[in-house]
């Protein structure tokens, strides 16, 4: 039981320290505008900067492909639009139950507007039960269940594309415009670092999904809710910067630093960290606004082909200001660009925060504790139906399942 008085008296010290950190935020905010103007007025000669000094770099910043301070009014969407959207949901392999396997479910949306036409909503799930689908992953020491995570996103992907490539082609009915969606980043930070042989399974066919989207100019497009990033802010590092050259492979190492600079252990150009990219565009956005278009200079990224190549802008939804991500074919053509982003606007709104798509592919997907159990009361009437005997689960589960009963 939680003892309300001794936690009542470490209260008022979180209260204290809790005003500390926001007058140090509020200090570290303006400290940013700041940085923000100069970097504005020298945006071109830090373009070229970037360019001369990006393999001394030993950070990674994106790099602007319009004027940073950009604030762009997003029209309403047009009145007849589809909208597609994936998401995943698993149930994990256990030892403890009567087959050592997982499921993926991909919930899978399809809604049209001013069309008279029916929504899509349902899922498709798979079972990976084969020995090269539960121990391959091992021998490039990645867990099962880490494994099955990346498995989810590639079938999300390949199921985004053939539900949306489906529909555009002849002769089914179709109208433009498209959107297709998913949640989270474009971009696959968990690739980077893995092994080659790994890698070389998980994002070919992602890419040859979103190669599928392009071929039929369906936009794809990836929504980051909460975003943590901070690739614009660290090209306002390279205006912060206290020496003649952004060397930080000379300057920066560590023997070189001096030896007073606290317990914080910051580079000298880290003036405003850890401030995020959307907590600046808060302040300079307003609803219905987005902001500068970036290309992400994320290493992985040099894996994807260039027409794939991801670019991004904030865009202040209303609710936040969310992290909007598309391939390169995408943001060079304007018009189609600002139209996805209309798009992705009007699913806000009507998901009253977040995109309806997305977030009702995420329901389709859900798996709950009741369809656990009746996934592997169906696999144990299969395996008896095969004359597999000895079928059952571990006293240890049985055990569990008797005490919350």
């Amino acid at each position: 039981m939680l003892d309300l008085t001794k936690l009542a008296r470490q209260l008022p010290g979180m209260s204290n320290h809790l005003q500390q950190e926001a007058k140090i935020s509020r200090q570290r905010l303006e400290r940013s505008r700041s940085l923000l103007e100069e970097t504005c007025d020298c945006q071109e000669e830090l373009l070229e900067i970037q360019e001369k000094w990006r393999d001394r770099l030993i950070f990674a910043a994106a790099t602007p492909v319009e004027a940073i301070d950009t604030c762009k009014e997003l029209q309403p969407p047009a009145e007849k639009h589809t909208v597609f959207a994936t998401d995943g949901s698993q149930i994990s392999p256990s030892h403890h139950e009567i087959a050592y396997c997982y499921l993926v479910n991909v919930g899978r949306v399809m809604l049209h507007y001013g069309q008279s036409l029916h929504p899509l909503l349902d899922t498709i799930p798979e079972v990976f039960y084969k020995a090269e689908d539960l121990h391959i992953s091992k021998q490039w020491g990645i867990r099962t269940e880490e494994w099955m995570g990346h498995r989810r996103t590639v079938s999300e992907a390949e199921m985004l594309a053939e539900m949306a490539c489906r529909w555009v082609q002849p002769p089914g009915p179709h109208s433009d415009p498209n959107l297709a969606m998913v949640d989270g980043s474009l971009i696959y930070w968990f690739l980077d670092g893995m092994p080659s042989e790994a890698r070389d399974r998980l994002l070919p066919p992602m890419l040859e999904a979103w190669e599928r989207l392009r071929e039929n100019r369906i936009p794809l497009m990836g929504y980051l809710s909460a975003s943590r990033h901070i690739e614009a802010m660290n090209f306002l590092r390279l205006c912060a910067c206290p020496y003649e050259t952004p060397d930080c492979l000379t300057h920066c190492d560590s023997s070189n630093l001096p030896k007073d600079r606290g317990q914080s252990n910051r580079l000298p150009c880290q003036i405003i960290e850890p401030l995020r990219d959307s907590t600046l565009w808060v302040h300079f956005l307003q609803p219905g606004q987005r902001g500068a278009l970036w290309k992400s200079q994320a290493k992985i990224i040099d894996l994807y082909p260039e027409p794939l190549q991801v670019y991004f802008c904030y865009v202040h939804v209303g609710t936040e200001v969310a992290r909007i991500e598309v391939p390169r074919w995408v943001a060079e053509d304007e018009e189609l660009f600002e139209q996805s982003l209309s798009i992705m606007l009007g699913q806000v709104y009507k998901g009253a925060g977040y995109p309806v798509a997305i977030a009702e592919s995420h329901n389709q997907a859900v798996v709950r504790g009741g369809d656990r159990a009746r996934f592997f009361a169906l696999l144990e009437d299969q395996m008896i139906k095969a004359g597999l005997r000895n079928v059952g689960t571990s006293y240890k589960d049985q055990s569990k399942k008797r005490l919350t009963a």
